[in-house]
């Protein structure tokens, strides 16, 4: 009995800190394809920047999904629009990125 009250337990805490990405209007599935708008303003966009984060079993996180990251990758210093996109297979990998839109 004991035994699987510490599996369950264990269970419960490694699945409890996995996220298939961040921010996601439609929560989280065994399968994450999802894009969305952060914010828009009403410049003219020629220019696209993106910054991504990853997770592997909500152990190893890394990456720089910011604004400002998105922005130097792409050039922008004048900002149009802000979306995400956020896709995963969860509990295992997830990946989010900022995709930055401006001039």
């Amino acid at each position: 009995m004991l035994k699987k009250v510490l599996f369950g337990s264990a269970m419960v805490a490694l699945l409890s800190g996995c996220q298939p990405g961040g921010y996601t209007p439609t929560g989280l599935g065994l399968f994450t394809d999802v894009s969305g708008p952060i914010t828009a303003t009403s410049v003219v966009a020629t220019k696209e920047g993106r910054a991504c984060a990853e997770t592997v079993l909500g152990l190893v996180n890394k990456g720089d999904a910011s604004i400002t990251a998105a922005k130097k990758d792409g050039g922008i210093t004048v900002v149009s629009t802000v979306d995400f996109h956020s896709k995963g297979f969860y509990p295992f990998v997830g990946e989010t990125c900022t995709i930055v839109t401006g001039k």
